[in-house]
């Protein structure tokens, strides 16, 4: 038995140098691989907030006053001559007709159409905004006579105009909804766009006409 303690002894104290000599050599790995790792950056990671703030620059300071504020969106903005470019590029494309520039309730084919319709008619209602002149010289003028005849002229040309309307709208409607039928046409929203076109000068209208009067459009 004492042998066997002793066999048992020496066995535990063979065995304690082999596992601390493993140990050490773990340890030795584990560091290794932490400063290789770390070798290479030597610094945390910087935020996203430092980052995009590094691409973009330093931020300029706020303004102090009213007028480095104005002058600052001045400078912006670009000089007269870029805006007025600009400006007039943009106008030029809306004449045009191009969906990038035209403004929701102008864009798209079955409104082209529909513009197309009441620029090739003759309508009576291009002669509203003359009629409103019209209407107010007669209230000016201080003859009874005048005002009387002004006003009964203007009354029944107003009663033509909003038959007119009526007719045209329901025929912008009907004609929209056979080119297009999978367009949700608004019979109130196409006849008053055809009505609110009609009534414009053609020379004042945007886009401008693409027919030309009288023009039969199918």
């Amino acid at each position: 038995m004492k042998f066997l303690r002793r066999g048992t002894a020496s066995s535990e104290s063979s065995d304690a140098p082999a596992t601390d000599e493993t140990e050490d050599r773990e340890s030795v790995v584990v560091g290794e691989r932490v400063r290789s790792q770390t070798a290479g950056k030597g610094r945390p990671t910087p935020s996203r907030r430092d980052a995009e703030g590094k691409k973009r620059g330093p931020v300029a300071p706020a303004p102090k006053t009213q007028r480095e504020a104005i002058k600052r969106a001045r400078t912006m903005r670009g000089s007269k001559e870029e805006r007025r470019a600009a400006s007039a590029d943009r106008r030029k494309r809306m004449m045009a007709g191009d969906d990038k520039v035209l403004m929701p309730r102008d864009r798209g084919p079955a409104r082209a159409y529909a513009r197309d319709i009441v620029d090739g008619r003759r309508n009576l209602m291009g002669l509203f905004m003359p009629l409103a002149v019209v209407i107010f010289v007669t209230v000016i003028v201080p003859v009874p006579a005048v005002q009387t005849a002004g006003s009964l002229i203007c009354l029944i040309m107003l009663v033509m105009m909003a038959l007119e309307g009526v007719l045209l709208g329901r025929l912008v409607v009907s004609k929209v909804r056979a080119k297009f039928p999978d367009e949700q046409v608004g019979g109130l929203s196409y006849g008053w766009y055809a009505f609110t076109r009609a009534t414009q000068i053609r020379k004042l209208r945007m886009p401008a006409p693409r027919v030309a009067r009288g023009t039969a459009v199918d």
